[in-house]
This record gives structure tokens, sequence and C-alpha cells, in this order.
């Protein structure tokens, strides 16, 4: 009977251990510490839960906060979507929410819960020689947190890279990013035109090892007059954890 017993609770422990590990197999988590020109220091951390081979639920938080949106309520990003695997391509649909006060008042308010909703799309593309990425997300209002005078304030912020792997720990590419504010509605009458941010356009360079990498993207902003006139200058470090 004591060997009977001890062979059930091996099976029972080999089976949770199974089936433990195989849960943890369809999570995945990444972490990117993110540094540019205009926003600062902006570190991002991805989740995914596998669904099936092609399908994943997913979720992303941004800390813009530790950049320059710590001047706006300490701007926070959060949001959820939907991963879909065609061919060499990653389709995901995202719906984020701002939590600051960027959106709601210009920055010239208080930090609120709901301060903007961030539709966004990311589009990956990956192969044997190839690595490639877009994104589109538009930064709208949510709330309206203004005084008289003060506006709310929408953006458009998208990019798109294309780049070759010259080997297993090697890449290069170009990478093409636009930020504009869109418009948004004045507290007392009127709204805001569209005012250019930034273009930038250059190159970069990637290093990989594992599950872990370094990217450096440089190069011009084709914006004069922008609020954003700072060259183009973007490094990332980040892994799969």
């Amino acid at each position: 009977m004591r060997k009977i017993t001890l062979i059930l609770i091996l099976i029972f422990g080999l089976h949770f251990t199974n089936a433990q590990e195989s849960e943890e197999d369809k999570f995945d988590v990444g972490l990117s510490l993110n540094l540019d020109a205009f926003f600062g220091f902006n570190p991002m951390m991805t989740f995914s839960y596998s669904l099936s081979e092609t399908d994943a639920f997913t979720a992303y938080g941004i800390q813009w906060g530790a950049g320059t949106g710590s001047g706006w309520g300490q701007w926070t990003e959060f949001g959820i979507g939907y991963n879909k695997t065609v061919g060499n391509f990653d389709i995901n649909p995202q719906l984020g929410f701002t939590m600051g006060s960027l959106l709601s008042s210009g920055a010239a308010q208080e930090g609120i819960v709901g301060d903007g909703i961030v539709p966004n799309l990311t589009i990956g593309y990956d192969s044997e020689n190839f690595e490639g990425e877009f994104y589109f997300g538009y930064y709208g209002a949510l709330s309206d947190n203004t005084e008289a005078g003060d506006s709310t304030n929408n953006y458009v912020h998208y990019w798109a890279n294309l780049g070759y792997k010259a080997g297993s720990f090697l890449s290069f590419g170009g990478h093409f990013e636009e930020l504009y504010l869109s418009g948004g509605e004045t507290d007392g009458g009127g709204s805001l035109d569209r005012l250019d941010g930034y273009q930038w356009i250059g190159p970069y360079i990637q290093f990989t090892k594992g599950n872990a990498g370094l990217r450096f993207s440089f190069g011009a902003n084709l914006v004069d007059d922008g609020f954003a006139p700072n060259d183009f200058y973007k490094l990332a470090f980040f892994m799969n954890l």
C-alpha cells in the first residue's frame, strides 16, 4: 500500500509539474529600456498569453513619466490587445489608456485617470534575412480637465523600419518616425491647429544575443520649426524574460 501511495504521489506531482510548465510556456514577457531625443527615458513592458499557434492575448505598459512625461502628470500608458500571426507577420491591434495631464489639459492641470485613449497598431516582420516593424498610434483626449484658456491635446505618432540580418548577432537598416499635434479643443472656444513635432529619418544598428539586444538609431530631423527640434537619436536595451 505504501508503494502504491508513493507511486500515486509521484504521478500526481509529475502531472502537476508538466501542467505548470505547459501553462508557463504560453506566457511571454518582454522588457525594453528606451531613451530618445524627445521623450527621454520611457521603459516599456509587454506581455502575451498564447491562445493558439497563431493567436495571443497581449498587454503593455509604458512609463512615460520617467522622461519628459514627468511634467505631464507622471504620464502613464497601459493597454491590452490581440496578436495574430500570419506567415512572417505579427499583427497586433491594441487599445491603450493614458493617466496624466497631457491630453486632458495640455499638461496645464493635475494628472488624472482617463487622461486619454490610444487605439494603436503594431505590425512586426521577421524572416531569416529581414526584420521590420510598423507602429501607428492615435493619442486622443478622453477627458476634458481644462480651465479657461487651456486646451485638450490630440497626437499622432507612427514609425516604420526595415532591416537586414547580417549575421546571428548583427542587423542594420533604416528608420522613419513622425510625431505631430493633430488638434484639440480650447476651453472658452476655438480649437488647435496641427503642429509638427518631428520627422526623424536615419539608419539603425542592432546587436542581439539570445533573448537580449541593443539597438541604436540616429539621423536627421526633417522638421525645422516643430515643438521637438532635437536631432534624431534613440537607444534601446531589450530582452525577453
